[in-house]
């Protein structure tokens, strides 16, 4: 051939770089930018929930004392703050490097399903659901023990053990 692609033949690895592909993936990246501006309003809008339950449990007779279930609901107004703050770590990890991580995105949804555990009011819920749980709660940690333990290993050479810390 003379060195120049044709249309019969096939595209590079990803996405081919045409003007609508281009296109396609600024308009994408835009959302992507109104999504964080987007999480940052929700993030404020439960620490303002946070400060309403907390105001609400403790100011009702008695006074400045929490019940076990105004504990949890207070627990789960606080992680679904910090899911929310997750959520725009990956939305601001997919603008910087214009791809997810899959250890954020699996401690996001690791932080989710402990949420879910923390809030479950276990009189009212059958054992199966409980050991669903406990199953999704073990694979998602497992699938993030196994990612952090490929990113450490692709960090160092082929065979090279880390160096032990010395003390000087």
């Amino acid at each position: 051939m003379n060195g120049q692609e044709t249309d019969t033949e096939a595209p590079r690895q990803g996405l081919p770089d045409e003007p609508l592909i281009r296109h396609l993936r600024r308009s994408i990246r835009h959302a992507a930018r109104a999504l964080a501006v987007l999480m940052v309003m929700v993030i404020w809008w439960g620490v303002a929930d946070v400060v309403y339950v907390l105001y609400s449990r403790v100011s009702v007779h008695p006074y400045y004392l929490l019940e076990i279930s105004d504990i949890l609901a207070t627990f789960g107004a606080f992680m679904a703050v910090l899911i929310a703050i997750e959520v725009f770590v990956n939305i601001v990890s997919y603008l910087q490097d214009d791809g997810l991580h899959l250890d954020i995105v699996l401690a996001t949804a690791y932080m989710a399903v402990l949420r879910k555990i923390v809030i479950l009011d276990y009189k009212e819920i059958s054992p199966d659901y409980v050991y669903a749980t406990a199953a999704l709660a073990l694979a998602l940690s497992v699938g993030y023990y196994l990612t952090r333990s490929l990113h450490r290993t692709q960090a160092r050479p082929h065979g090279e053990r880390p160096q032990p810390v010395t003390k000087g």
